[in-house]
């Protein structure tokens, strides 16, 4: 049996984290865990009290853009093809600016942990709609929403589709630079 933090793993942006538990299949489906509270907590260190769950569905080409609330959340994809960019704008963070992004499938089980401060997409691929979960550990209000464009020049993401279909207020988003102009003036000296 494999060490339980096996299973969670670092990336390159502080305190963002893929897990990725084992399937059990048989001839009735498959069964899989998709975390374990107690597991998380000890290796990011994080409290993760979860008060709110959420199922959203997403329409090919569609590209809900670089969105950070103020809670710390888990993202698990159940169905339909993903491509997600997570963004740390986190302007103390040692990687702030850093991306990393990640394609999942509904048999990649794959889920990822994302810590308040860090802006996350989702953008769907294929010709199918995309339902994924997420858990969150603060009541969603819409006041301590932050968002960055999708399309920000100096993160320079390669998004996998063209022509992306963007809500009106994702069309207006600010640019990393815009939001923090000072980040960029002290990376000129």
């Amino acid at each position: 049996m494999k060490n339980a933090n096996s299973y969670i793993k670092k990336t390159s942006i502080s305190g963002l984290y893929i897990i990725e538990r084992p399937t059990f299949p048989d001839e009735r489906g498959f069964f899989r865990e998709i975390f374990r509270l107690d597991d998380l907590e000890k290796e990011t260190g994080i409290k993760f009290n979860i008060v709110q769950s959420n199922h959203a569905r997403s329409l090919p080409n569609v590209i809900r853009a670089l969105h950070a609330e103020d809670w710390n959340k888990l993202v698990y994809p159940i169905r339909g093809e993903i491509f997600s960019a997570i963004v740390d704008i986190r302007s103390d963070s040692q990687t702030f600016g850093k991306y990393e992004t990640f394609n999942f499938d509904e048999n990649s089980h794959k889920a990822l942990f994302i810590p308040k401060g860090l802006a996350n997409s989702i953008c769907v691929i294929g010709c199918e709609p995309v339902d994924y979960l997420y858990l969150v550990d603060a009541y969603y209000n819409g006041g301590d929403r932050k968002a960055i464009a999708w399309d920000d020049p100096d993160l320079n993401i390669k998004w996998p589709i063209k022509n992306p279909i963007i809500s009106e207020k994702d069309r207006h988003n600010p640019t990393l630079r815009q939001m923090f102009p000072e980040k960029f003036s002290a990376k000129q000296n």
